[in-house]
């Protein structure tokens, strides 16, 4: 087991315009050239120096064995937060299932629609299309980092699915919760002359056990965990509870818009079956 690492500077990050840092930070050119280019170097730095890969050419792959192993267990109209360049979106597009990416780069939701699926520049803590009505809700490619503050982020999925929805989530393939500050890095790719690097921003990494006890405390239960290609995974349901009126209304408000986000030869409710 890994011992935990955590920046002693962020353990109780302070409340912070999320949207505003969102899309400050994965707007700005390092991960739109990325994405552009289909390919890195792009890293996540921390603020002692430490880097993290970025895995640009597989998210402007296809998807692959291991993302399959997810979109399998997918339940209903499927929403995939931070959908990146849209292979996942588009995946489950072509197999006929409805889909939704949300990502705050518009170089990502460019890719998404090009590919075929349906996209919003927007942020997971802005309002969103069908909130309290998505059948699944992905967090994969290290989105379980997306704010810097796990709890919020899992208290958030929580409110956007249905009851009885399930979230599936890609985790650290080891025993870490660890909050920290990056920034952006392309080792040195862009040009000299370009802007400026952002500011630091909040962000984490999550293992199997870690994110499972975050979510227990939002009534997300675990449903099932596995290994793909040295990958790690992890499916959670949201209690099934009764609704209020208004949140009932809300949610019946909210219908034709989230039909409008999808193509029409959909069937949607239905898991996806084979590889």
């Amino acid at each position: 087991m890994n011992r935990t690492v955590r920046d002693p500077g962020v353990l109780n990050p302070p409340d912070e315009d999320v949207t505003a840092w969102d899309t400050g930070s994965w707007g700005t050119d390092p991960y739109a050239n990325a994405l552009r280019n289909g390919h890195g170097p792009l890293f996540l730095r921390r603020t002692d120096g430490w880097l993290l890969p970025l895995d640009v050419e597989r998210w402007c792959g296809g998807a692959d064995a291991a993302d399959l192993s997810a979109l399998r267990r997918c339940e209903g109209p499927v929403l995939d937060i931070g959908c990146g360049p849209g292979r996942l979106v588009a995946a489950l597009a072509a197999r006929g299932h409805r889909a939704l990416g949300i990502d705050v780069s518009e170089a990502a939701v460019d890719r998404t629609l090009r590919l075929g699926g349906s996209a919003l520049r927007r942020s997971v803590f802005e309002p969103l299309p069908g909130e309290g009505r998505w059948g699944t809700v992905l967090l994969l490619d290290g989105n379980v980092g997306i704010g810097g503050d796990p709890s919020g982020l899992l208290r958030r999925t929580a409110d956007l699915l249905a009851p009885g929805g399930l979230l599936i989530a890609e985790t650290a393939p080891h025993d870490i919760d660890e909050r920290v500050r990056v920034r952006l890095d392309d080792g040195g790719a862009s040009s000299a002359a370009g802007p400026a690097p952002a500011a630091p921003f909040p962000w984490a990494r999550l293992g199997t056990p870690a994110l499972l006890g975050y979510a227990r405390h939002h009534g997300l239960h675990r449903v099932d965990q596995w290994d793909a290609d040295g990958r790690s995974f992890v499916s959670v349901r949201r209690s099934r509870t009764v609704r209020t009126t208004s949140q009932t209304a809300d949610t019946e408000n909210s219908a034709a818009v989230i039909s409008s986000q999808f193509p029409r030869n959909t069937s949607g409710d239905s898991p996806l079956a084979g590889s």
